[in-house]
């Protein structure tokens, strides 16, 4: 077969299918298109998912009639004119491909007029618009683009479409994505005529009598496109850093780990205001919260990367949904360590997150949870909160087995004086806002009262994240302590477990486990941290065993592997079920989670906490019915 050039039809339907995957995409490009224009108001119209028609009006700049047909031409735009545009590009569509690419798979009609013009020009066609002259139009200014049955003239394409509800609902998660793009648009979307979304722009009312701060304005945005749940569980950042010709910045809202999702639903990422989709950013997010979620479990967030465009590279991918940095591994540290610092300093509030409902599963309460007071997340000082009775019960940080060591016959005899006055003792929400223990329930979970209510800690979870918390304090600062045994211990593990941890003592060392071989399926135990004097080293070990910490050249890699040997020995000296506690030792407790970083969550991602309002208690037994 010979070599022949391609007809113009033929290339633009083959563009298309970079361009156009589905009727979002096409939203996606329109909408951006109006952006790039100035607009500050879009309607969106769709019928039957997308595929019946598409219709993006804006108000934006308009395209004057000379212009019409040169816009619907491929690599045509107004936003690139050399190399130096496109290695600083600020807008969002600049390949000018994506109207020709469209036009070439619909029924499509472009209208636009400029605000110099006296009414709107209009091109239209049917797969092919090459040609078309434009014909006077009635339209105010700004652009109107209607896209009418999408792949007709490629039915292989449209049979790879699904549902009208799917499809309408990835064009409802694109317009909220673009949506918290510019705050200050206003936007809206209708589908077979009703209206799916509709937002005001989020702006600072200056001249009203109620001002609006520009933060409090945003925040509102977030709120109706999310929803009043994830910003009553979110923390709001900003943070700045200077990076080659500019500042490297980061702000808007991360949720607390308590809030992840089973799916990567609430995943908001911008850079320069254009949503992307990155992996390099994606992996920096997921160590941010890997120390607080369980696997199965999804972070949300909604961030703002800001860099002078010169130091990225959106010119990836044909979708754009894609970007490389100059400095990748810069943005990459810096997104970590400004989410990471974050989620640490946040302690335990009750009044804003972790409050269940009565009749509620457990899941359930942390998916839909009611708030109040959103928005106002305390950032803990650097101060001693333990009262006498605390100080009577040494750290969980530096005694050895049981939680608190023994308590001192003076703890015994502070707690009984202070055990029948502590109902008429005023709790102080702001050292104390996880109150004080009244009981222990089932061996397993403590019972405290606080400003608020009723607050449920699981004791073996909360214990574990204050253990495996001091353990990394003592690796970053060296190592983990240990005491050696009176009586070394062998345990069997089999050949390869062995031969494994042979292989790994140097590195267990430094963790406070001091091991070495003492047979072919066997080694031998000499020396552990102290908190693990009394765990069940044979179960430990066996685990260690099967631990995957060995080959692991990449930092983060043998970090985390690192972080998995401490949280398991965390787990095996954390308090077990049915340990009776007393008063005082409850209350160490709590006053070590309140000083802990991520305290609200255990190392496998599992809530430590909840907390149970008086309104729910009093909803429970009717009273002020």
């Amino acid at each position: 077969m010979s070599i022949q050039i391609l007809p113009e039809q033929l290339i633009n339907q083959i563009a298309a299918g970079e361009v156009v995957e589905r009727p979002a995409a096409v939203i996606k490009e329109l909408v951006e298109n109006s952006l790039d224009a100035g607009a500050r108001r879009i309607e969106i119209e769709v019928e039957q998912g997308g595929l019946g028609l598409m219709r993006v009006r804006d108000d934006g700049a308009g395209i004057a009639r000379d212009q019409l047909a040169l816009a619907l031409q491929r690599h045509a735009t107004s936003k690139i004119a050399s190399l130096d545009d496109l290695e600083r590009v600020a807008s969002f569509g600049f390949r000018g491909e994506a109207l020709p690419s469209i036009a070439a798979v619909s029924r499509f009609a472009l209208t636009s007029r400029t605000s110099e013009d006296a009414h709107g020009w209009s091109v239209t066609g049917a797969g092919l618009i090459d040609g078309a002259l434009p014909k006077a139009m009635a339209h105010p200014p700004g652009t109107t683009i209607e896209v009418r049955d999408l792949f007709f003239n490629t039915p292989a394409r449209r049979k790879f479409m699904r549902a009208e509800s799917t499809e309408l609902r990835h064009i409802e998660q694109l317009v909220r994505r673009l949506a918290l793009s510019r705050f200050d648009l206003q936007i809206s979307l209708k589908h077979n005529g009703r209206h799916s979304l509709d937002l005001n722009a989020a702006e600072q009312n200056a001249g009203s009598q109620n001002v609006v701060s520009e933060s409090d304005a945003r925040a509102s945005r977030i709120a109706a496109v999310l929803g009043k749940e994830f910003l009553a569980n979110a923390v709001p950042l900003d943070e700045t850093r200077p990076f080659i010709d500019g500042d490297l910045r980061l702000w808007g809202w991360a949720a607390l780990p308590s809030f992840a999702r089973s799916q990567p639903d609430f995943q908001y990422l911008y850079v320069n205001g254009r949503m992307v989709r990155d992996k390099l950013l994606g992996h920096a997010l997921r160590r941010a919260y890997a120390d607080a979620l369980h696997s199965t479990r999804h972070p949300a967030f909604v961030l703002y990367l800001e860099l002078d465009p010169a130091g990225v590279d959106v010119n990836v991918h044909p979708a754009k949904s894609e970007v490389r940095f100059r400095r990748s591994s810069q943005v990459h540290d810096f997104l970590l360590g400004c989410v990471h610092q974050l989620l640490r300093q946040v302690r335990p509030q009750p009044a804003l997150h972790h409050r269940v409902p009565i009749g509620e599963s457990f899941r359930e309460s942390f998916d839909n949870t009611p708030r109040q007071t959103p928005f106002a997340y305390r950032m803990a000082p650097n101060t001693n909160v333990y009262d006498e009775v605390r100080e009577s019960a040494p750290s969980l940080a530096s005694s050895a087995w049981p939680l608190y060591g023994e308590i001192s016959q003076r703890a015994k005899t502070v707690s009984e004086s202070t055990d029948s006055a502590s109902t008429t003792q005023t709790i102080d929400a702001d050292s104390e806002p996880l109150g004080r223990a009244i009981a222990q329930l089932h061996g397993i979970f403590i019972l405290a009262e606080n400003a608020l209510g009723l607050v449920i800690v699981d004791a073996h979870a909360a214990h574990e994240r204050v253990i495996y918390e001091r353990f990394k304090t003592d690796m970053a600062r060296g190592g983990v302590a240990s005491q050696s045994l009176l009586m070394p211990q062998m345990v069997n593990v089999g050949e390869a477990g062995a031969d494994h941890l042979e292989a790994q003592s140097a590195q267990l060392s430094q963790l406070g486990l001091t091991i070495d071989r003492a047979g072919p399926e066997s080694v031998r135990v000499r020396a552990v941290p102290p908190l693990l004097a009394r765990a069940d080293l044979d179960a430990l070990l066996q685990s260690l065993a099967r631990d995957d910490t060995d080959g692991l050249g990449h930092f983060d890699e043998a970090l985390d592997a690192q972080h998995r040997v401490l949280a398991d020995m965390a787990c095996r000296a954390a308090i077990k079920a049915h340990r009776k506690m007393t008063l005082p030792e409850m209350d160490a407790l709590l006053r070590d989670m309140e000083r802990t970083d991520l305290a609200g969550q255990c190392n496998h991602g599992r809530p430590t906490w909840v907390q149970i309002g008086a309104n729910e208690l009093d909803r429970l037994f009717l009273r002020g019915h």
